[in-house]
């Protein structure tokens, strides 16, 4: 079985950017979101699908179109979902280890945030490829979370003028970059020294020269000068851009409409300023669907805010 480079962050995390530079590596391939983890079989992930309005996963599809007839269009991608339709008796660890021949021999870059959402999905990772490497990537709670807001304002057609009100629910915001970071430091821990690396989102960004290369060799693969500057240009990869319908998904949207990398120092709030000027309400309905009734026993109101600044100064934040 060979190995894969799995991404492990929450959604608005720099994750489709990121993933999409490392899997620019000459030796690398960037997958776009292929949402298999979440699922046994193809049966299921179909299924899964269906209730959000799609055929078969976005960037699944946009794959086999490209690796099976080497461009993306409608009629491709209407010959993928063809191609998942007759697979439905598929594991998902039979699909996914066929995508990974597909690429032979390059080395699959997965990331798909659902994945930390839930321990079982993690856990799933590791049966399916228990050599994968494992790359954290982090991002300032405060900053994650005014992401999620002005990409739910712009979602649904909000004004500007609303968006403070928006930003005023910041629980659940919180509340998802808790859990989901809970659940990757408790898998990760439990794997062998080496396998896997944290980086905040941040540093990448402001200094690619530098943990783009720390990446490559982590990875013990090329981290010489064309393979850097490869890595620099995400814009390249055919998942950088809009799919063609009814595949129009994979990565992040925003990523899509604007692929490029972006030079300059990537700020960080202060959580601590956060906490002094924000005022929000614990628990409310948003925080009853994240969190199930047992892991909401556990996060009193009154520690929260403690909770969550202990994790992020853990992961280098202030």
């Amino acid at each position: 079985m060979k190995d894969i480079l799995i991404i492990l962050s929450p959604s608005r995390y720099f994750s489709s950017i990121i993933s999409t530079m490392i899997g620019q590596h000459p030796q690398l391939y960037g997958f776009p979101e292929l949402h298999l983890f979440s699922a046994e079989s193809v049966e299921e992930i179909l299924q899964n699908q269906v209730k959000c309005g799609k055929a078969a996963p976005p960037g699944l599809l946009r794959m086999l179109a490209q690796e099976h007839d080497g461009i993306q269009n409608t009629e491709t991608i209407l010959r993928a979902i063809d191609w998942c339709l007759g697979r439905r008796h598929w594991s998902t660890e039979k699909l996914f280890n066929y995508l990974v021949d597909l690429i032979n021999p390059q080395i699959g870059v997965e990331k798909t945030p659902q994945t930390a959402k839930k321990v079982r999905y993690l856990e799933r990772t590791y049966e399916y490829f228990p050599k994968a490497y494992y790359l954290h990537l982090t991002r300032h709670p405060v900053s994650s979370r005014n992401s999620i807001a002005e990409f739910s304002a712009h979602k649904v057609g909000r004004r500007k003028g609303e968006l403070a009100s928006l930003r005023s629910s910041v629980v659940d915001a919180f509340l998802v970059w808790y859990q989901f970071h809970s659940h990757i430091l408790d898998f990760t821990n439990t794997l062998p020294v080496g396998q896997t690396m944290q980086i905040k989102g941040e540093d990448l960004l402001s200094e690619p020269d530098l943990y783009l290369t720390q990446i490559a060799e982590w990875l013990g693969l090329r981290s010489d000068a064309v393979a850097i500057a490869t890595m620099k240009h995400p814009e390249r990869s055919p998942y950088a851009y809009v799919g063609p319908a009814p595949a129009l998904g994979g990565n992040d949207p925003q990523f899509m409409r604007n692929p490029h990398l972006r030079r300059g120092k990537v700020k960080e709030p202060s959580l601590k300023d956060f906490w002094q000027h924000q005022r929000w309400d614990w628990p409310n309905e948003a925080t009853q669907e994240i969190f199930d009734a047992q892991e909401l026993a556990l996060i009193s109101r009154d520690d929260l805010a403690a909770s969550i600044t202990r994790l992020a100064n853990q992961m280098g934040y202030q």
